[in-house]
């Protein structure tokens, strides 16, 4: 039997579960010549669906693949589903976040307020498993945080007291709340770097390198590129944004992550979602999700779904197989994870 990374055995999960959108029913309406031209070509052209998906699509069959990377440690995959809902199903559904998200692989999850403040994130729970602050030290620390956040856990907590622990957990929960009210706000604090390890690791540059790969999202929706890179000084207007943060079920241990989502509609009516890493505790360096929604006139709507991805753990001497082991399970899961989502929203309408 193949011997799988522990760490790779949770991203094929997480993997599956976020990228799970291609169970697709039988007599659903193939996406013909009436679809919107600038989706037809992202599909087509960007997001790799040759006119035999389409058709596929039509008879029930699933349509997945993984995409091209634009990095050493970069995932790629995207797949597609109809559903016979209504968009405003899935809208409600999905803006109820805590409810939406609910897995197996998510431990605990909370949604942040429209002015986001620290009891936010009171109902997480941080324990040894998320945070070791005791050992963290700079490029040897449990999680990733710049080099003045490592320092403070030696510098700002008397581990001898009684409540060295909670200390150090309100400590944490401060420095991410901080990155977040940063992130929010524009105003100075950003998490800029993650000094956890050997390697610096620069979010904001992988951000940049996972959206210059994915230049059709400005083609779906101008203005969005620069509303997620240059978010808030560059706002897209109408958006819909709110932050959330989650602890999930990943590798050897479990990581804690905040990710701003974004809501947008073109002028087609096509509706369009993405998911971008603020913060990840471990494994992730940063992330885009992308959800396109396609409503059809005679009801129902077509669910594309796109994610790029850039772990450390993809990366060094053994990062090509490790990453041809995620990208192959991860096109062996989708059918499953999605069916679940399927079968919800179908219920609901």
């Amino acid at each position: 039997m193949e011997t799988v990374h522990p760490m790779l055995a949770g991203m094929v999960a997480r993997a599956a579960a976020a990228l799970a959108f291609v169970v697709v029913a039988a007599g659903a309406p193939a996406p013909g010549a009436d679809i919107d031209p600038v989706l037809r070509t992202v599909l087509s052209r960007d997001l790799k669906f040759s006119s035999s998906d389409f058709t596929d699509i039509a008879r029930g069959k699933i349509i997945k693949h993984t995409l091209d990377s634009a990095a050493p440690g970069e995932v790629a995959a995207v797949g597609a589903t109809w559903i016979r809902a209504s968009t405003a199903t899935f809208l409600d559904q999905f803006r109820d976040i805590v409810h939406f998200k609910q897995n197996d692989s998510v431990l605990q999850i909370g949604r942040f307020s429209d002015s986001p403040t620290l009891d936010d994130l009171a109902s997480l729970t941080v324990d040894d498993a998320d945070l070791d602050a005791r050992h963290c030290r700079v490029a040897d620390c449990s999680v990733r945080l710049p080099t003045a956040d490592i320092l403070r856990f030696q510098r700002e907590i008397n581990w001898n007291a009684r409540d060295a622990k909670v200390r150090a957990v309100a400590l944490f929960k401060q420095m991410i709340f901080d990155d977040v009210q940063a992130y929010w706000s524009g105003r100075p604090g950003r998490i800029l770097q993650y000094d956890d390890a050997k390697r610096p690791i620069l979010p904001a540059m992988e951000f940049a390198g996972i959206m210059s790969n994915s230049r059709y999202v400005g083609d779906l929706i101008p203005g969005l590129p620069a509303h997620l890179t240059d978010f808030p000084s560059s706002r897209l207007p109408a958006a819909e944004d709110f932050l959330y943060w989650s602890k999930e079920r990943f590798g050897i241990e479990p990581f804690i992550t905040v990710t701003h989502l974004t809501i947008a509609r073109a002028a087609s009516g096509t509706i369009v979602i993405t998911s971008k890493d603020v913060y990840s505790s471990r494994y992730f360096d940063s992330s885009l999700g992308l959800t396109i929604v396609r409503p059809e006139p005679e009801g129902g709507f077509y669910l594309i779904y796109s994610n790029r991805s850039r772990a450390s753990a993809l990366k060094g001497a053994f990062g090509g197989l490790r990453k041809s082991m995620v990208e192959r399970r991860v096109r062996g899961s989708l059918e499953q994870s999605l069916q679940a989502v399927k079968v919800r929203l179908e219920r609901a309408r």
